[in-house]
């Protein structure tokens, strides 16, 4: 036998508005993930990774042959005025990161990254392939 249970869907929406950010679907917010587009342009990948509201000063890459790590830190500003409460707050501070390979190991010397307007651009060259050598064994 099934239990059936009632539930209000506005009881949570009203109990997260005051005390939790709630999603539309009615789930606790989640951090955001990093979005980003990577292409390979043959000799190097482009990467462009959204950080809205990120400083340049506050992000972090590091690779590590065919690994890539991304993170920031977005920081909230603290602007109480008297008599001002808030209601409701959506936006998300804290730290955000990912992570990633790609097929091949990265020329980190050559690497290169700007920040404008909120996207990170990333040009990693590929790293050229030594031809394998074969050892004689003495």
């Amino acid at each position: 036998m099934a239990n059936i249970a009632r539930i209000d869907p506005f009881d949570d929406l009203f109990r997260g508005f005051f005390v939790r950010p709630v999603d539309f679907n009615g789930a606790p917010a989640q951090p955001p993930s990093i979005k980003m587009d990577v292409k390979d342009q043959g000799d190097n990948y482009l990467i462009h990774a959204e950080l809205p509201g990120v400083t340049k000063e506050d992000i972090h890459v590091i690779v590590d042959g065919n690994q890539v790590s991304i993170s920031a830190e977005t920081k909230q500003e603290k602007e109480d005025k008297e008599g001002e409460r808030i209601l409701r707050s959506e936006r998300y501070f804290g730290k955000v990161s990912r992570s990633f390979q790609l097929e091949q190991d990265i020329d980190d010397s050559k690497a290169a990254a700007k920040f404008n307007d909120g996207v990170l651009e990333l040009t990693l060259p590929k790293r050229t392939t030594s031809q394998s050598k074969r050892l004689n064994i003495a």
